[in-house]
């Protein structure tokens, strides 16, 4: 995990709890941990990026990566797997620099790229057989945090993460 430097997220049952609220108006709204936002804070204190890469379209993640300065957002991608690879060539980034987040099977074969498979609890059992890491913390209850600090004390960085994220 010491070569990490790219976190890639899915959000539905990864960020989210997997749920789609949409109103009588039509207007669609999801709930994001901000336990999440805090683990996000601190891997942003040491450097590390983050990308979300998503399926479905939404302004909701849009506004939560705005409020925690993640400038990499892919919506409403089909084909993970292939927008990946692309990306990987076209930034020069190896698997190793890689972690994924992910919980359904839609990223299975993108989870296979990266050095680091991780997901949440609740995740499937064909996701939940690749991984490096399965949480404790169910989708949208703390994924990014937990697997944050699990990062950033191998590396022996949490306290100084802490220090630079909310210190004087």
């Amino acid at each position: 995990m010491k070569e990490i430097k790219l976190i890639i997220l899915d959000v539905d049952g990864t960020m989210t709890d997997g749920g789609v609220y949409i109103d009588n108006r039509r207007i669609e709204t999801k709930k994001f941990s901000i336990k999440d936002g805090c683990g996000i804070v601190l891997a942003h204190a040491m450097g590390l990026e983050f990308m979300i890469l998503t399926g479905r379209e939404s302004n909701c993640v849009l506004q939560r990566a705005e409020e925690l300065k993640i400038r990499h957002v892919y919506q409403n991608v089909g084909n993970k797997i292939s927008f990946l690879k692309s990306y990987m060539e076209e930034n020069g980034l190896e698997a190793d620099q890689l972690a994924y987040i992910g919980d359904d099977l839609n990223d299975l074969y993108a989870m296979r790229l990266a050095g680091t498979a991780v997901c949440p609890q609740d995740a499937a059992k064909e996701i939940k057989a690749q991984c490096d890491y399965v949480l404790n913390a169910r989708g949208g209850e703390g994924v990014v945090r937990e697997f944050v600090e699990l990062l950033l004390k191998s590396r022996g960085q949490w306290e100084t993460a802490i220090e630079r994220a909310f210190g004087e």
